[in-house]
């Protein structure tokens, strides 16, 4: 990769580049979160390293691409590359990036390629200097809002005109375009034009800021150091850094830190639909969200399940990771038995080694493998959290059969998965998700097991603690709380393709009933 300088007063700095793969089973991905955020105010602290642990910790919510910028109240600097966050940074790099401020991204891609390019955090120029910018989510008016760049800014620069292909840089360009007023007064005038899903931690060289979308989607949380304050994705984040928790950033909120301390404003009414998704699987067990900790609502869905269906066997077995804290709660509610059914190499499965095919069809067993001497002869409950093509059960229960295992009952701590998520979750298209058009007993019939049971939607919610107004089931329900323009006016590639027709308003279609 050629190194590659802005045209604006942050500076860019390029380390090695590689490409990932984040398979379980090769050509089986599971569902996958846009974006990790994380911004850190802290004079006198190290805070490139803060934001390498704090990206660290929310590695699991991208695994493309990471970056952070920092700022010494005159310059950014911004160092970002394709990777995880520990291939990214080292070091050296990290001791290039000085200042007092810092924000930092990890990134899986839900609008526009993984790409160098797409990299975050992203570079505009303002009117006091630069702006670099994270984003975790996806909006939904991409379309709408690439028109208006264009409208307000002909002579088009910045990260579009370089290529960059995200929402991101969309946003980038709106906040960076207006050279008449400061960030923050751009910030209060572009957010209320948002629509979809955004938690946004940005910076110019003397500030921090972040800003949540209305309806509160993703998590972002606010937390204070010592000498300082932190924003994050996820309260994990927090405690890596040995910040103390403070609260959420609110929806519909615009926080600024500076020297003068932190101030807070309004740029939209809440109408919280917070991802119920994030407790079944994408947040870490060790996150609280909305006042409930995620790893406690994991273990009450497996009770719940244990209620809703029973079945005689001998041990409860979880498909590791995500699986556990359900099959914990099942074996507690059913009084069967928990177990390890199955060893997890922690260290296969993000690599820069492509299988051959011979390998590709043993796949699974790269990255699972059975203790037959647990298994062989038993009556088992699979616990996972949800399915979505179905691949990787249907390797699970055949390697259990083939392992010894008496009967295969698969437990599921979700509802079916029948409509995609345009807020922020890369699942498949409805039409290769399994559970579209199936019933339960086809499901079973197409995985193999013995029985299959899936918790009900309203376990599900009354486990989490969360009101169901509060919550979006968009992906279990088909219910979306944020209005959605027509197919041609959304997708991964959206900026990747001719641009659509030169109208502002988007026209609403009807991908599934929308509220």
């Amino acid at each position: 990769m050629t190194t590659s300088r802005t045209r604006v007063r942050g500076t860019l700095l390029a380390g090695g580049d590689g490409r990932l793969s984040h398979e379980l089973l090769p050509g089986e991905k599971g569902p996958q979160d846009a974006c990790g955020v994380f911004g850190v105010w802290a004079p006198g602290e190290e805070v490139a390293k803060l934001s390498y642990f704090g990206l660290y910790a929310l590695q699991h919510r991208g695994q493309e691409s990471a970056g952070i910028a920092t700022s010494d109240g005159t310059k950014i600097l911004v160092y970002k590359d394709m990777g995880l966050v520990s291939q990214v940074f080292n070091e050296s790099s990290l001791n290039t990036l000085v200042g007092h401020l810092a924000v930092g991204h990890t990134r899986y891609s839900t609008t526009g390629s993984s790409s160098w390019q797409n990299a975050q955090p992203t570079l505009g120029r303002t009117a006091g200097g630069t702006v670099a910018l994270g984003h975790n989510g996806n909006l939904t008016n991409t379309a709408e809002l690439l028109q208006l760049v264009h409208s307000r800014h002909p002579e088009l620069d910045g990260e579009l005109a370089r290529g960059n292909t995200t929402d991101t840089a969309v946003i980038t360009a709106l906040f960076a375009g207006d050279l008449d007023h400061t960030l923050e007064a751009t910030a209060l005038e572009v957010l209320p034009r948002l629509r979809g899903a955004f938690c946004l931690v940005f910076m110019d060289e003397t500030t921090l800021y972040a800003a949540r979308d209305p309806q509160g989607v993703r998590p972002l949380v606010l937390g204070r150091l010592e000498r300082g304050w932190v924003v994050a994705s996820e309260t994990a984040a927090l405690d890596i850094v040995g910040a103390s928790f403070v609260r959420e950033v609110e929806p519909g909120e615009l926080i600024a830190i500076d020297e003068n301390g932190l101030r807070s404003k309004r740029f939209a009414e809440e109408r919280r639909a917070g991802c119920v998704f994030e407790y079944v699987y994408l947040a870490r067990p060790d996150t609280t969200i909305a006042g409930r900790g995620v790893y406690e609502a994991r273990v009450e869905m497996g009770r719940r399940l244990a209620h809703e269906h029973p079945v005689e066997a001998d041990l409860v077995i979880p498909t590791p990771e995500s699986g556990t804290p359900a099959a914990i709660g099942y074996a507690e509610a059913s009084g069967i038995p928990y177990g390890q059914g199955l060893v997890k190499n922690a260290y296969v499965g993000r690599t820069f080694i492509q299988p051959s095919q011979t390998i590709r069809q043993r796949g699974i067993k790269l990255k699972l493998n059975p203790l037959r001497e647990v298994i062989k002869g038993k009556r088992l409950i699979v616990v996972d959290d949800s399915i979505v093509r179905g691949n990787t059960q249907r390797a699970l229960v055949a390697m259990l059969r083939e392992a010894g295992a008496a009967e295969v009952h698969v437990r599921i701590s979700s509802p079916p998965i029948t409509w995609p998520c345009f807020y922020g979750i890369d699942f498949a298209s409805r039409a290769e998700l399994l559970a579209t058009g199936l019933s339960v007993e086809e499901v079973r019939q197409t995985i193999g097991a013995d029985s299959l049971g899936y918790l009900s939607e309203d376990g599900m919610i009354e486990a989490t603690e969360q009101p169901r107004s509060s919550l979006c089931t968009a992906c279990f329900t088909g219910v979306y709380p944020i209005p959605l323009p027509d197919a041609q006016l959304m997708g991964k590639n959206l900026l990747e393709r001719a641009a659509p027709e030169p109208e502002l308003a988007p026209v609403f279609g009807d991908p599934g009933r929308q509220e």
